[in-house]
């Protein structure tokens, strides 16, 4: 088995934080974000990245992330551009929004030549993900008839800000731990009484368990799940293409869930107790650095971070 790879999807641009996040230091010593995951991950055994990101950042990206990422590790890229649509069709008049995760993914299908996992790369998931992650996609391999893949999931309480709502993908699992289906909730927000979400545009509300596990959008696949993403997309485009041909996006859950249905995949949830941390909104931000800063003090990550890989 080859020795898996990490891929980061950091192509997308934070519309209501405002600006490139995965270059905002926010660590004791100008750390991103992203350093402290590539810190974890290689501290849990992945030695290959892949960053997967646009031309119109690349020189900017290249001179922060990737200078100091490539003294540690192997470092590839790969390109997420709007117009990278399968032979036989057109970008439609208008559009300037990626088509999603999924699509980013598949723009990466010519480095992704071993197990790899995927990360947000303005996302902090702590150490205990990346081991995790590594340890499944070492030990677990895919079968003739059905593919293992994995997901780490968070507890909702450990996902949350106090600066407004969220969107998170809530997980229903089977006995055996399982996925079975992650909903989509695109309004969650915390209030004097716990964690409630909304459905409809927050004309009522409803409880959810603090310890509810959701999906941060760290996955564990292979190369099996780029060809399932080959055979997909087209079938999305045509529909796209007449019912949102503007805005659709083409997520990862997407072929997850097709697969399922399909029942030619499983997926392992990799449960994790570490707190996740992101800079949804620009209040995010010093709640962001003291906890990096709590780290940094606890002994938990050196300082400088990456001088000590």
């Amino acid at each position: 088995m080859k020795r898996p790879i990490l891929a980061v999807l950091a192509a997308g641009m934070g519309s209501r934080y405002g600006g490139l996040k995965q270059m905002d230091p926010v660590g004791p010593n100008g750390e991103f974000i992203i350093d402290f995951s590539i810190f974890d991950a290689h501290r849990a055994g992945f030695d290959t990245v892949v960053f997967i990101i646009k031309h119109e950042i690349e020189e900017a990206f290249k001179e922060t992330v990737g200078a100091r990422v490539e003294k540690y590790m192997n470092v590839r890229y790969a390109f997420q551009q709007v117009d990278m649509l399968p032979e036989g069709y057109t970008l439609p008049e208008g559009r300037v929004k990626p088509w999603g995760t999924g699509h980013a993914v598949l723009c990466a299908a010519d480095v992704l030549d071993a197990p790899f996992a995927v990360i947000n790369a303005d996302d902090y998931y702590g150490p205990e993900a990346f081991q995790s992650a590594y340890d499944f996609l070492t030990t677990v391999e895919d079968e003739p008839n059905k593919c293992h893949y994995a997901m780490v999931g968070y507890q909702l309480k450990n996902t949350v800000t106090d600066h407004g709502s969220v969107a998170r993908g809530v997980c229903q699992t089977d006995a055996e731990g399982n996925l079975v289906a992650v909903v989509e909730n695109t309004q969650i927000e915390t209030y004097p009484g716990g964690i409630r979400t909304s459905m409809d545009g927050g004309k009522t509300w409803a409880d959810l368990d603090p310890d509810t596990l959701v999906s941060m959008n760290l996955w564990c696949f292979r190369p099996s799940f780029v060809e399932e993403l080959i055979r997909e997309f087209p079938a999305f485009l045509d529909k796209t293409m007449v019912e949102n041909p503007l805005k659709g996006e083409f997520f990862l859950p997407l072929t997850v869930t097709e697969m399922l249905q399909k029942d030619i995949a499983d997926i392992k949830v990799l449960p994790s107790h570490d707190k996740w941390y992101g800079v949804t909104y620009h209040e995010d931000r010093p709640t962001v650095v003291a906890a990096l800063q709590e780290k940094t003090d606890s002994g938990l990550y050196p300082s400088p971070l990456m001088e000590s890989l």
